[in-house]
């Protein structure tokens, strides 16, 4: 055992060395411990702080990282304050989530854990924008939502962001009373973590439909639509969540001329083709540029979980401008 590991980083870590933590989490920290005790600094030096947006941090054991063991202190905090604001009967969440690594692992752990509070789950059967989430909060009435992602943060990344009743992203006094009740959860025998699958219900695509019809009505200008429906327009996923919503919805409005960039349809949390799936980076929009140059007035990207969006207008200089 290398003597630079601080002592309190050291206490932190022997904490993860036997139950309740499983036999693989004991293991990947005794090997960090053995030879990597940077990374040993780095994974338990701090607790990942549970902001006003939720948590978002590299993947990996330790206290100060994402992992089974944070996420579900965090779902406990959360069910803990659901119930105070709303007591214990009738309540539910929705779940999604994006394309990173573990993002379908974190999703089944939140919803474990909150059936095993006795908690509704309303959780997608497959990747879903995070438009799509809050809309439906809203309607299923529930009291709360979570999004498993880092948006558009790199690979190493994953988070979870938490939304209540209204569809929204927590807000005061909200946000400051749900970090409240998580920073109380000591530790994962804190938690509940046997859930109930009777209390889980799957979201497909006949839900999809139901979001499009409604955000169809939300149109300011169908005519304007009609009358310009094969306007090019290029979208880009950057390997993210909106593959399939986007283009299904433009097409729902009336757009007839929308392409995409095959590259980027390929969902991968590594994001191979981008240094950073951020939408509002240039370089980001490159390759929806330039499929859009032959052809199309417009190119645009979403990042990984489909609720920031980059826009590049070619203008009567044939210059892209972004918005």
């Amino acid at each position: 055992m290398s003597t630079s590991i601080d002592p309190q980083v050291m206490k932190a870590a022997e904490q993860w060395l036997k139950e309740p933590y499983d036999t693989a989490t004991q293991n990947e920290v005794k090997n960090l411990i053995e030879n990597k005790p940077a990374d040993l600094t780095e994974s338990f030096y701090r607790n990942l702080e549970f902001g006003t947006g939720g948590l978002r941090g590299i993947m990996g054991v330790g206290t100060n990282r994402m992992n089974k063991y944070t996420v579900a202190m965090a779902t406990q905090g959360l069910a803990n304050y659901m119930k105070k604001v709303f007591g214990n009967e009738n309540l539910s969440m929705a779940i999604a989530h994006d394309c990173r690594h573990n993002s379908p692992y974190f999703t089944d752990i939140t919803a474990q854990v909150m059936t095993a509070n006795g908690i509704r789950v309303y959780v997608f059967d497959n990747l879903r924008p995070t438009p799509e989430l809050s809309f439906a909060i809203r309607h299923f009435g529930c009291q709360s939502g979570v999004v498993i992602t880092a948006s558009h943060n790199p690979k190493e990344y994953n988070g979870y962001k938490a939304y209540w009743n209204d569809g929204g992203q927590l807000i005061s006094p909200h946000d400051k009373n749900v970090i409240k009740e998580v920073e109380k959860i000591a530790g994962p025998a804190d938690v509940k973590f046997e859930g109930n699958p009777a209390l889980i219900t799957k979201l497909g695509v006949e839900f999809d439909d139901i979001y499009i019809k409604r955000i169809k009505q939300l149109s300011l200008s169908p005519e304007i639509i009609q009358k310009h429906k094969n306007y090019g327009i290029v979208f880009t996923p950057i390997h993210g969540t909106a593959v399939e919503m986007v283009p299904k919805t433009l097409r729902a409005f009336g757009f007839e001329a929308v392409h995409n960039v095959p590259e980027q349809d390929v969902v991968d949390g590594n994001f191979p083709t981008v240094h950073s799936p951020n939408p509002e980076e240039p370089a980001a929009l490159s390759m929806a540029i330039e499929k859009a140059s032959a052809r199309c007035t417009i190119g645009t990207a979403t990042d990984s979980d489909g609720d920031r969006v980059g826009i590049a207008v070619r203008n009567e200089k044939n210059v892209s401008l972004y918005c």
